[in-house]
């Protein structure tokens, strides 16, 4: 078994646009993968400890091998950092262990490609101006695959001033010239101007946006983390999710207008949005799709190279207890 850190992954050097490629590619798999609704347990509070497993479909032409793997994600208060996460990957076909992977630089970097995948199928056609709240690693993650994936297009992006949070936010695009930055301080003047609001923040204590009629028409909401702007649900005209066993049991899913996963639009089956008014919310719950693939794709680019690993010393005949 290999054990693939994160340092072995950052030494790829994978691009954000090669991370929205690996997206659409998952998503295409979504059908015929195996997906179970991910389990969450509560130490505490808020905190949780969430199992996520997938079984991708066989390889193409190669029989040899079938991707499994199970990735735990925990989030706990006063922890550095808060969140964190690892993965087993297995052949299905053979039920090797191959590797256990810090995944980290995974979710924070499919996260964000989810972000970018969906704006872009769900946005309005002149869509230009995307707001951004709580600025960490996952927003980086996403203006990245965003700038990365659309070179050609010139955005500019509202920044909800926190602490010196969003100036070290531009700072870090200052070489992106498809690309200028406003500092706000009010998030209504963000939610009113947006074409894209894109939230990261990952707690919220009540609604962000008292008054939903505050975003205008046309607007894609996405919240990321799936906090603080549940009074879009029933008021919005199109809501979105990424899997519906994942978000049926929502507080507002019954009560959605039009409703259908993202996937359906990104495979053409779904216009998804259907005039310029129209205002969206997309909610992407995570899915371990997304981390299974994107494990397969490291641990094919890193099984050759030196990296530490644990021999696992399995019985070759039946034995008796």
């Amino acid at each position: 078994m290999k054990i693939i850190s994160e340092q072995a992954i950052r030494s790829l050097s994978i691009t954000p646009k090669t991370c929205v490629d690996w997206i659409y590619e998952s998503f295409s798999l979504k059908q015929s993968a195996q997906l179970p609704t991910k389990i969450s347990v509560h130490p505490a509070d808020t905190d949780f400890i969430t199992s996520m497993p997938c079984l991708l479909p066989p390889k193409s032409g190669d029989s040899t091998v079938q991707y499994f793997g199970v990735k735990v994600v925990h989030r706990i208060k006063g922890s550095v950092p808060s969140l964190g996460s690892d993965m087993l990957l297995y052949n299905a076909k053979s039920g090797e262990l191959l590797a256990l992977l810090d995944s980290d630089w995974i979710t924070t970097m499919r996260t964000g490609a989810v972000a970018a995948v969906s704006a872009k199928a769900l946005r309005k056609k002149n869509a230009h101006v995307y707001g951004f709240i709580g600025l960490g690693n996952t927003a980086r993650a996403a203006l990245l695959c965003i700038l990365e994936a659309e070179p050609e297009r010139q955005f500019h992006v509202k920044l909800l001033k926190y602490k010196n949070q969003a100036e070290l936010f531009a700072e870090r695009f200052a070489d992106y010239t498809n690309v200028t930055f406003d500092i706000i301080e009010d998030i209504n003047e963000i939610a009113r101007t947006a074409d894209v609001f894109i939230s990261c923040i990952t707690s919220a204590d009540g609604l962000l946006v008292e008054d939903e009629k505050t975003f205008q028409p046309g607007v894609t909401v996405i919240p990321v983390h799936m906090r603080g702007l549940q009074n879009c649900d029933t008021t919005f005209d199109r809501v979105f999710g990424d899997d519906t066993d994942h978000i049926k049991n929502f507080k507002y899913f019954p009560q959605y207008k039009d409703y259908n996963e993202i996937g359906e639009v990104l495979a053409g089956r779904d216009p998804g949005r259907k005039s310029e008014t129209q205002r969206i919310i997309d909610y992407n719950y995570g899915l371990g799709l997304h981390d299974v693939l994107y494990a397969s794709k490291l641990y094919e680019m890193l099984k050759d190279t030196p990296c530490a690993e644990v021999d696992i010393i399995k019985e070759s005949e039946k034995y008796w207890v």
